[in-house]
């Protein structure tokens, strides 16, 4: 049957037949339906709407009118000392974009109305520094955003005659202009990604394409995979773009970013192991179109085993609430499962039309015909060694001393999953970014000239009722508040009492962040004491700092489902393949030893020499989702050729010519799938930074440890155990006989 499916896609007629519905389709696609990154959203909500900061915010635009919206923070710096020309400089741009209102503009301080000492009373304590509040809609698209901050840098540029947003903030004597706060660190981020995605794409086809010239040496069979994966992209945008603009799903730029580098990577590892087989069996046979059958049928439960198991995995992370785990589920397991369809019908369509030359110039070929060829050219024959090979030594050792290599591995794995108890998480936005962005480098002059807290106060309302609370007090005395500002009474309902609480501490930190139930738990004791009933339910919390307090309870809440969820996806699908209980939990257990692992390992690296001090808090569930999935796929791959092979073989000799047999291409589809996720590391932004780095070491972890010398030697020390509860009736191993 499965030799039949290759006949339809990849034999004589079948196979133009293949490659032209692939043509079409991508075509057809391409031209009715909108690319991805036409519908990107920059701006998409990661927190549930009844998450408490969520429920604040609302309640605080309704109640409190012109208190809400996303502002912008002009922050105006001079290291010697603000002058009366910079004074000036500042009342001109408040005049202007008061009397010419940017798009979605909000409230605006009117400090052209001001006298000069009025307005110097704004400064920082000596003097340096200004911050100028300006707010915009609170559903403001990002683009709309980074117009308007446009239109505030020619303003001023055009009003100073200078450059001052090109000035450095340390300049002793020229004006800096900066622009921070939520708005000005949403546009930067959102250029970030933008300038990441052509310069991600670019460096990520060339790694693949010199990996794959260097480990195959043939520059068509480099070019195979590439076009696979391309025509899988060519398929996979449109289809994501056209449901976006449907509604069904949300795409943003992160996203759309490691979409491209997980169908680089595990797509050309899909073609690989094709291509492998279909190498195989051309020493074997003559025929190419015998060959390429043989292939497709000893290539393809495997390979579709992978697919499934790594789709399923992405899609587990549906079950996730918070906003940017959710919005990779849909696109990375649609990516993966075209790009396992066109690794099953494209690629063999196209071996099939091009055949041996496919490998020029190191063509494969049976051994009648290496010995007509090497006759022809008046050459004896030389018939393969492939003991020699190291693969083959591999396979000898793990037998041989199947204990030895056990031990070895757990330890090392082990010493390293241990440094992953040390890691320190951060939910700090800011500390995600380039030291040189401009929102970073106007918040660093706000920290140093004022509270770092007036970046993105926090918001506090409270339901009085008509009590002489000692709110501000409890509020003030708690250890990270700075200041506490003026009560301020909502024109809705009068006993509706909101405070600006600014924080001494930067508000993006851990440190912040552990301050919102304090800030509750005053809150709720002030108005107890002033005999408010039910007064859990009369206080709510807004601001940054209370959001990313909500995102990573979301998150504690994902990392506990989805973790099992994936691993119990995962079991379930190899107990299904591999109808073995114990080769399930072994194969899992050890990949999840080395998921741990590479937290360590990752760790290590980014905080003892790259000088992190926490990594972001998404990435654990980020790499775990990855490594497990990935990883099982090459326990798959090497498996399934050790469970076949097994059959006609003693389970030693299987074991040996399985890690053989596999271990050329895994460690190519290894190092190749590692490399497209060091990619990531060479970007501008800590949180795919770290991400591409721990996920490149688990895949080499994986590559190099766990198929190669772990799996196989806990099979071997197994034996027919195995396999259980599985047919465990195995070739019998050859009897040992003295000698003499």
């Amino acid at each position: 049957m499965i030799e039949k499916i290759a006949g339809m896609v990849a034999g004589r007629r079948t196979r133009w037949i293949t490659v032209a519905v692939w043509i079409i389709l991508a075509a057809l696609l391409s031209v009715f339906l909108p690319a991805v990154g036409e519908k990107e959203q920059s701006n998409a909500p990661n927190l549930k709407a009844d998450s408490p900061s969520i429920i604040a915010d609302q309640m605080i635009k309704e109640k409190f009118p012109g208190s809400s919206g996303i502002p912008a923070l002009v922050v105006w710096h001079r290291e010697g000392g603000l002058s009366d020309s910079d004074y000036s400089l500042i009342q001109q741009t408040a005049q202007h974009i008061i009397e010419k209102p940017l798009k979605a503009q909000g409230e605006v301080i009117p400090l052209h109305q001001m006298p000069l000492p009025a307005v110097k009373a704004f400064a920082s304590e000596d003097g340096t520094t200004l911050v100028q509040p300006i707010s915009f809609g609170e559903q403001t698209e990002t683009e709309v955003l980074k117009e308007n901050i446009e239109e505030i840098k020619k303003l001023i540029e055009e009003a100073s005659g200078e450059k001052p947003f090109e000035t450095t903030v340390d300049d002793a004597s020229e004006l800096s202009v900066r622009v921070t706060g939520p708005a000005g660190i949403s546009v930067d981020a959102t250029d970030l990604f933008k300038g990441a995605d052509v310069s991600l794409l670019i460096a990520t086809v060339l790694i693949v394409l010199v990996l794959l010239l260097l480990i195959y040496r043939s520059p068509i069979l480099a070019i195979i995979p590439l076009i696979g994966v391309g025509f899988a992209y060519a398929v996979t945008s449109p289809l994501l773009g056209w449901m976006a603009g449907e509604g069904w799903i949300t795409v943003d730029a992160q996203a759309i970013s490691i979409m491209t580098v997980l169908l680089f990577g595990a797509g050309t590892d899909y073609c690989l192991f094709f291509i492998s087989h279909f190498r195989q069996e051309l020493t074997r046979e003559s025929d190419k179109l015998k060959a390429l059958k043989r292939s497709f049928k000893d290539a393809s439960g495997a390979i579709a085993m992978s697919g499934f198991t790594v789709v399923l995995s992405l899609l587990a992370l549906l079950a996730a609430q918070y906003g940017a785990y959710d919005r990779f589920a849909v696109p990375f397991s649609l990516s993966i499962l075209i790009m396992g369809i066109a690794s099953l019908t494209l690629v063999p369509a196209m071996l099939s039309i091009i055949g041996r030359v496919s490998f020029f110039p190191f063509i494969p070929r049976t051994e009648f015909m290496e010995q007509v060829r090497a006759g022809k050219k008046g050459k004896a024959y030389r018939k393969p060694a492939p003991e020699k090979k190291l693969g083959s030594k591999i396979g000898n050792l793990v037998i041989a001393k199947p204990w030895t290599v056990v031990v070895t591995s757990v330890f090392i794995l082990g010493i390293l999953a241990g440094f992953s108890s040390q890691i320190k998480f951060t939910y700090d936005l800011l500390s995600s970014f380039p030291e040189d962005m401009p929102s970073r480098e106007g918040f660093k002059v706000i920290s140093e000239t004022y509270a770092p807290g007036d970046l993105a106060p926090i918001t506090v309302v409270a339901q009085t009722e008509g009590t002489a609370a000692d709110l501000p007090e409890k509020l003030a005395a708690l250890p990270l508040v700075d200041h506490v500002g003026e009560p301020k009474a909502s024109p809705v309902d009068p006993n509706l009492i909101s405070y600006s609480v600014i924080l001494s501490k930067n508000p993006y930190s851990q440190e912040a962040m552990d301050t919102i139930p304090l800030l509750q738990e005053a809150a709720v004791e002030s108005l107890e004491s002033a005999k408010v009933t039910d007064a859990k339910q009369k206080v709510w919390i807004g601001g940054q700092t209370a959001a990313q307090y909500d995102a990573k309870a979301l998150t504690d809440r994902d990392n506990i489902v989805i973790i099992p969820l994936v691993i119990g996806l995962i079991m379930v699908l190899l107990l299904a393949y591999l109808r073995s209980v114990t080769a399930t939990l072994y194969l899992i257990g050890t990949v999840l030893l080395s998921y741990a692992a590479a937290l360590g390992l990752g760790w290590i690296i980014l905080h003892y020499f790259m000088g992190v001090d926490a990594i972001q808090g998404a990435i654990p569930l980020y790499s775990f989702v990855f490594l497990i999935a990935l990883g099982e796929d090459y326990n798959i791959f090497m498996i399934s050729s050790i469970w076949q092979k097994r059959k006609t073989m003693p389970l030693k000799q299987a074991i040996k010519e399985g890690v053989s047999e596999t271990g050329g291409v895994i460690t190519s589809a290894g190092l190749i799938l590692a490399a497209t996720f060091a990619v990531l590391a060479s970007l501008p932004i800590q949180v795919l930074v770290q991400f591409g780095l721990i996920t490149a070491i688990g895949v080499l972890m994986d590559t190099f440890i766990v198929r190669p010398f772990l799996v196989p030697a806990i099979t071997t020390l197994l034996g027919k155990k195995a396999f259980w509860p599985a047919n465990t009736e195995l070739v019998q191993e050859p009897k040992q006989t003295l000698k003499g």
